[in-house]
């Protein structure tokens, strides 16, 4: 091979001319990195879409336009899985989110149902309206409308602004601004086992209403 072929354009013998490789062409690369921006943005609007359907299910679930009553009597009590609850469901000392099984997306649906020895109620309490140790109050705290979803011991109390409510004493305010109690859903027991309510709180949901 003669010194000329280090300068010819791959014209001497049978060498194949030198191609340039997709991962060394600066135009692959280029290619490659709009490529990649494209099924980065595919992926992004996948991810979104994702995501659509779930936050127009909430904005279904709570749906603030009902203005009906949350409970009425007859009406069954549900946890968050829309299983009824049976007399058993709970122990003494125990609380859980319940809803009315008809209606359970409305925003004044949430409620908080306890359960202590009937000789542990007491004050503000409306007896006829607990059933065997059972007691059910709106979740929906007087002051500013929060989820009233924490507890110090047996009190109940609202995150926001620290409400507290004596579950024991007809969800009373024991400290903090609600300016009255949670107000108290009347239960009592169906024919086969289930909680059910006898009709609607007894009082105005949420603040407001005095």
């Amino acid at each position: 091979m003669s010194d000329d072929c280090d300068t010819c354009d791959g014209c001497c013998g049978d060498e194949e001319p030198t191609r340039p490789s997709i991962y060394t062409d600066a135009r692959a690369e280029m290619e490659r990195r709009d490529y990649a921006k494209v099924l980065a943005t595919v992926g992004g609007l996948t991810a979104v879409g994702s995501l659509a359907a779930p936050l127009m299910g909430l904005t279904r679930v709570f749906e603030r336009g009902y203005s009906g009553p949350v409970y009425s009597d007859g009406v069954a009590l549900v946890d968050g899985e829309g299983e009824r609850v049976t007399e058993d469901t709970l122990a003494e000392g125990e609380q859980l989110t319940v809803f009315p099984e008809p209606r359970p997306g409305i925003a004044d649906a949430p409620t908080l149902l306890v359960r202590y020895p009937e000789d542990a109620y007491g004050g503000e309490t409306a007896m006829e309206s607990t059933v065997g140790g059972y007691a059910a109050y709106s979740k929906v705290c007087t002051h500013a409308g929060c989820m009233v979803s924490d507890t110090e011991g047996e009190t109940l109390v609202c995150p926001c602004h620290f409400g507290k409510f004596d579950p024991t004493s007809g969800a009373s305010v024991v400290g903090g601004p609600p300016p009255r109690a949670l107000p108290q859903l009347p239960l009592t027991l169906s024919s086969d086992g289930h909680l059910v309510a006898t009709g609607d709180f007894e009082g105005p949901v949420g603040p407001g209403g005095e």
